[in-house]
């Protein structure tokens, strides 16, 4: 058990809870209320309690886009997974089998506060894998996976035209960008029909491949499509083809939403009706967008309308929006500073700390358990000195599953906190 008191409280949930009291029974929050502890408590805590001295208890902070694990810091080749480039349709792979769980990026992430990432392939193919969601902390990627299986992510627009056009294979355009990911689900639609057929007939020798069954669950409105698009056209196009096939979807990067975040908050709409996203042809549900990085270069042409006022017009228009680093682009540490950012371009600092915990939580579909700060949730929580959009503020404890993942050593801490 853990008892932390004289907080002040931003649960995500509602109003903030001013030097308030946070109850911790691993690995589950159990009581959250305001001033002192009542008595009826004290007398059933058994472990340590620490005096927050006035600081910021939040969520922890959630990435829903990023490669850490991946992309490695400091390793060039050696340390590049993210990208299986031999074929432009590669959903078999999963992020899972490429984390390298003692990237020193991890340590740095749990430092900032960030407690959970949806992390997994890049975008140089149309179709490259699944997304894993996972913890910051852990001594293997299976101690770490919250969700072995996320999302399966795509990729519109320069990057897969470019990295396959290089090699004189298709695609070159983004016309071929768009058929070869229709014709990747038809072709693993029509192919789960005949498993289903043969199942039915009791047929034994249907042969299995594990791209096709990779994208099962895509199909049957089980996984979201993670479809990276920058350029209007083609997140349009996304829209588009996910209406096709009836998937769920989010919209990654989204760079140029704001020029079209009207037409972005009818499909929001339309997919909130019964029965959309579940595979059902011309019923797309978009789950959300996730905006990134905000705090990069213009790199390549695609960016080139980058805008800071991006997150907040996706926000006015209505549409559930978080932030993500993009790691290795803005390194994960810095997710928090990427959210404060976007305050300059319009958005209020409790919408930018939503889209990196509570919001960021509902579109990786996981706000059941995490993203607030609320009675029976998993107790993923950090401690700030200050606001966390304060540039001086600094970590001083990070919970993950109610247990201490990190600590700062400068700080005087109960000798039986753990």
């Amino acid at each position: 058990m853990l008892l932390i008191t004289n907080a002040q409280i931003l649960t995500m949930a509602g109003e903030p809870v001013r030097n308030g009291y946070i109850w911790i029974d691993p690995p589950r929050i159990r009581e959250i209320g305001a001033g002192e502890p009542p008595a009826d408590l004290l007398a059933r805590h058994t472990g340590p309690r620490v005096d927050a001295g006035g600081g910021w208890l939040i969520p922890g902070l959630i990435d829903a886009h990023c490669h850490i694990g991946l992309f490695n810091d400091g390793l060039t080749l050696e340390g590049y997974d993210a990208n299986e480039q031999s074929d432009p349709v590669t959903p078999q792979m999963q992020a899972i089998d490429g984390l390298f769980h003692d990237d020193c990026c991890f340590s740095e992430a749990l430092a900032a506060g960030i407690t959970t990432v949806m992390t997994g392939p890049g975008s140089a193919n149309v179709l490259s894998g699944a997304f894993a969601l996972v913890h910051t902390t852990g001594r293997s990627a299976d101690q770490m996976v919250i969700r072995k299986t996320a999302a399966i992510k795509a990729a519109l627009g320069e990057n897969p035209k470019k990295t396959h056009g290089k090699r004189e294979r298709s695609p070159m355009t983004r016309m071929a960008n768009a058929a070869v990911l229709r014709q990747a689900l038809m072709q693993a639609k029509h192919y789960q029909e005949q498993q289903k057929r043969g199942e039915a007939e009791g047929k034994k020798d249907t042969v299995p491949d594990a791209r096709w069954d990779a994208l099962g669950p895509l199909l049957r409105g089980e996984l979201p499509l993670k479809i990276h698009a920058h350029r209007s056209d083609d997140i349009l196009t996304a829209v588009r083809i996910a209406n096709e096939f009836g998937l769920s979807y989010t919209l990654d990067h989204c760079t140029e939403g704001y020029l079209i975040a009207d037409l972005l908050a009818e499909a929001y709409k339309m997919g909130l009706q019964d029965g959309y996203g579940l595979g059902e042809p011309g019923k797309g549900r978009l789950v959300g967008v996730i905006t990134g990085p905000i705090i990069s270069d213009r790199s390549k042409p695609e960016l080139s309308r980058a805008s800071i006022e991006n997150p907040a017009a996706l926000a006015r228009a209505g549409l559930p929006m978080a932030i993500m680093t993009d790691h290795p682009v803005i390194p994960e540490q810095f997710l928090a500073l990427s959210a404060a950012a976007a305050i300059k371009g319009g958005l209020t600092p409790d919408e930018a700390l939503q889209a990196i915990t509570i919001q960021a939580a509902r579109i990786c579909g996981i706000a059941d358990e995490r993203g607030s700060l609320e009675n029976g949730k998993i107790a993923d929580l950090v401690l700030f000195s200050a606001h966390p959009f304060d540039c001086l503020c600094q970590t001083r404890l990070v919970l993950v599953d109610g247990l201490v993942a990190w600590r700062d050593r400068q700080t005087t801490w109960p000798d039986n906190l753990a």
